[in-house]
C-alpha cells in the first residue's frame, strides 16, 4: 500500500495532476477526469530501484473495496492435475537413467552383519553399489532392479524388544521426563475444594502414518561438479543442505527442483530419498531415480507420535468448571492450552513432542498435519463432554456456560445453528457430537452425526458441520477445499489409521491393513465461514482436522453410551466399549 502511494505521488508529479484526482487500475495510474492522461508503474519505475518513505501511515483498503481478495478462484494447477499433465518427481526421465533399489533392514533397530551381492553382480547390466551402509542395485528397468535386489543375501542382528503397539503407552509413561508447566493460573488445591464432582481420565493416541499417494521420490543428475535433484519434498532448502553435506559440495553447486508433490502432511521434510539419489548418481555417474515402494514409505515414514493425555478436572454443583489439571506426554504442546473459563488450572507437557527423544519411540516420529493438536483436542473435548454428562447438561449449553471467549462462542453457535441443534443431555441416542478447537490463529467448531452398529461396533459418520473464524478469507473456494480435506483426513486418524509394530519392525506396509477413508465412507459436509471483524488472514490448512477425533468420540457416546478413550476408535474398540457398558 505504501509503494502504491509512492508511485502515485511520482505520477502526480509527472502528469502534473493533483494526487487526489488520480486513480489506479491494473498497474496504470490515470486522471479521474480524463483516463487518456495516464502512466504505468513500469514507465515510472524504468527498471530502477526506488526508495522513498511516506511521512504519514498509509491507509489500507477496506474489505468491501477488494477486487481479488475474498473472491473464489479455482487452483491454477487444477487442469494439469485432473488431465494427468502435472509432472511429479517420478515423471522425470533421462535416456541413460538408472532405477535404484536399496537394501533395507527388517526392523529399525536391526544391524547388518554380512551381505553377499555376488548373484546380483552376475546379472547383465545391473550396477551394484556397496558404500558404507548403502547397498543398492541399479538398472535401466525398475523391475530388473527389483529382481537383482531379491538376489542379495543379507544377515541382520535384531535386538529383542518388548515394546509393541499394545504396551507402548505404558512404555511412554515409564520413560517420560518431568513436565514443564506451560501455563497456569489460580491454585489447583483451591479449585478441588470447590468441586462437587471430579473427573480423572486418561486418553491414548497411537502412531499414524502420513500415507501420501505419492511415495518419497527423487531423481538426481550430476554434471561435472554440479548436481540437480528433482525431489518430492516439502523442504527444498533443507534438501539442498543435506545433499551439499553428503556429497561435500558447496551449496551453490546443488540445485533442488520441486515438481508437484503428491501429498506430504509433514512427512516429506527429512529428504532421505534425496540424499540416496544424489549419492548414487555420484557413485554411478548416471542420472538415478530413487522411488520408495509403498512398503518402504510405511517403514521409513516419520509417524505422528503415540501419546498419552492425563486430565483431572472438576465442576461445581452448578456446572461450572472449577479446576483443570492437564498433562500431555510426547504429543507436544500445540493445542494443549484450553480456552474455557477455568479459574484454577495448569497445563504441563512432558517429553519433546513430535520430534521425539532418545528411548521414547522405536522409530522416527515427526510433524503430522496440525502436530499435537489432534491428540490434545481429542482429549480436551472428550473431557469437556464427560463433565457435561456428569452435570446432566446439554453439551452446547455446558460449553457456553464455561466460555467467555467471543470467537469460540461465535463458531460454536454458528455450527449449532447450521446443524439445527436442539438441547439434550448425552447420551441422547441421537449420535451427535461436538468439539471446539484453535489452531493457526483460527477458531473452529465441529458437530458430527454418527450411527453406531451395536452388534459390530462399526461407526458411520453421516453428517459433519464445521464452522471457522479465520479472519479475512483470501480465497473462500480454497478455504472450503482445505476444510473438506481436513474433515476427510480427520476421519482416518479418528476411526481407522493405526500403525501396528513390534519393536522396530513395522507391521503395516500397505493399504490392505492400514485403512484410510474412502469416497464411499464420506459424510455430508456443510461448512460455515464466520463474517469476522479480524482484518488479518489466519491459517486454514489445518484447523478443521483437529476437532474430528473429539467430535466423533462424543457422537459415539451420545449414540450408544460408550466412551472411547483411545484413537483410532476402531470397530473392535467400539465393540469392547459397548460390552463394558
Amino acid at each position: 500500500a505504501e509503494a502504491r502511494v509512492v508511485l502515485m505521488e511520482m505520477a502526480a508529479e509527472q502528469l502534473k495532476i493533483p494526487l487526489d484526482q488520480l486513480a489506479v487500475e491494473n498497474g496504470t495510474i490515470f486522471s479521474k477526469k480524463d483516463k487518456k492522461q495516464q502512466i504505468t508503474y513500469a514507465q515510472l519505475a524504468k527498471g530502477k530501484k526506488i526508495e522513498k518513505h511516506l511521512e504519514n501511515k498509509t491507509p489500507l483498503k477496506k474489505a468491501p473495496n477488494f477486487k481479488t481478495i475474498n473472491r473464489s478462484f479455482n487452483r491454477t494447477d487444477a487442469l494439469e492435475k485432473v488431465t494427468g499433465k502435472a509432472m511429479f518427481a517420478g515423471d522425470i526421465h533421462f535416456p541413460d537413467m538408472l532405477y535404484a533399489r536399496i537394501l533395507r533392514p527388517p526392523a529399525h533397530d536391526a544391524k547388518l552383519i554380512s551381505v553377499d551381492c555376488s548373484a546380483a553382480k552376475n546379472m547383465a547390466d545391473v550396477v551394484v553399489v556397496e558404500e558404507e551402509k548403502l547397498v543398492a542395485v541399479l538398472h535401466k528397468y525398475p523391475d530388473v532392479a527389483e529382481k537383482a535386489l531379491a538376489k542379495i543375501k543379507a544377515k541382520y542382528e535384531t535386538p529383542e524388544s518388548k515394546v509393541d503397539d499394545k504396551n507402548i503407552f505404558d512404555h511412554l509413561l515409564s520413560v517420560a521426563p518431568e513436565g514443564d508447566v506451560a501455563k497456569e493460573e489460580g491454585d489447583l488445591k483451591t479449585g478441588e475444594t470447590l468441586a462437587g464432582t471430579t473427573f480423572s481420565e486418561k486418553y491414548l493416541d497411537g502412531y499414524v502414518a502420513h500415507a501420501p499417494i505419492e511415495p518419497h521420490t527423487a531423481v538426481a543428475k550430476l554434471e561435472n561438479d554440479k548436481i540437480t535433484v528433482w525431489a518430492s519434498t516439502q523442504t527444498p532448502f533443507g534438501a539442498k543442505r543435506s545433499v551439499a553435506g553428503a556429497l561435500e559440495l558447496p551449496p551453490e553447486n546443488v540445485r533442488i527442483i520441486t515438481p508437484f508433490v503428491g501429498g506430504g502432511y509433514g512427512g516429506k521434510t527429512n529428504n532421505p530419498q534425496v540424499v540416496e539419489a544424489a549419492r548414487l548418481a555420484k557413485l554411478t555417474g548416471k542420472p538415478v531415480m530413487v522411488a520408495w515402494t509403498r512398503a518402504e514409505e510405511f517403514f521409513y515414514d516419520t509417524f505422528r507420535p503415540a501419546a498419552v493425555v492425563d486430565i483431572k478436572s472438576g465442576i461445581t454443583d452448578s456446572g461450572k468448571i472449577c479446576f483443570w489439571d492437564y498433562h500431555v506426554y510426547f504429543a507436544g504442546e500445540r493445542g494443549s492450552a484450553h480456552f474455557y473459563d477455568i479459574p484454577h488450572f495448569q497445563t504441563v507437557p512432558h517429553g519433546s513432542g513430535w520430534r521425539g527423544s532418545p528411548g521414547s519411540h522405536p522409530f522416527g516420529t515427526g510433524a503430522w498435519r496440525a502436530p499435537a493438536n489432534n491428540t490434545n483436542t481429542f482429549a480436551r473435548e472428550s473431557q469437556i463432554e464427560i463433565m457435561a454428562a456428569g452435570a446432566k447438561m446439554d453439551p452446547v449449553e455446558f460449553r457456553l456456560k464455561n466460555l467467555k471467549d467471543k470467537k469460540v462462542i461465535g463458531v460454536l453457535k454458528a455450527a449449532a445453528d447450521k446443524f439445527g441443534w436442539t438441547p439434550a443431555a448425552a447420551p441422547s441416542g441421537r449420535g451427535y457430537g461436538i468439539a471446539c478447537g484453535f489452531d493457526a490463529g483460527t477458531f473452529v467448531a465441529t458437530i458430527v452425526e454418527v450411527a453406531v452398529d451395536k452388534q459390530t461396533g462399526h461407526v458411520e459418520v453421516k453428517r459433519v458441520v464445521c464452522a471457522q473464524d479465520m479472519g479475512l478469507i483470501i480465497n473462500p473456494q480454497g478455504a472450503k477445499l482445505q476444510m473438506e480435506g481436513c474433515i476427510t483426513m480427520g476421519m482416518g486418524y479418528a476411526l481407522s489409521e493405526d500403525i501396528h509394530f513390534k519393536g522396530g519392525q513395522v507391521l503395516d506396509l500397505n493399504f490392505d491393513s492400514y485403512e484410510i477413508p474412502r469416497f464411499s465412507s464420506l459424510p455430508k459436509i456443510e461448512l460455515v465461514f464466520i463474517d469476522s471483524d479480524d482484518p488479518n488472514a489466519q491459517g486454514g490448512g489445518e484447523p478443521a482436522i483437529i476437532t474430528m477425533g473429539g467430535a466423533i468420540a462424543n457422537a459415539i457416546f451420545d449414540a450408544a453410551g460408550a466412551r472411547l478413550h483411545q484413537m483410532p476408535m476402531t470397530q473392535e474398540r467400539v465393540k469392547s466399549a459397548l460390552n463394558r457398558g
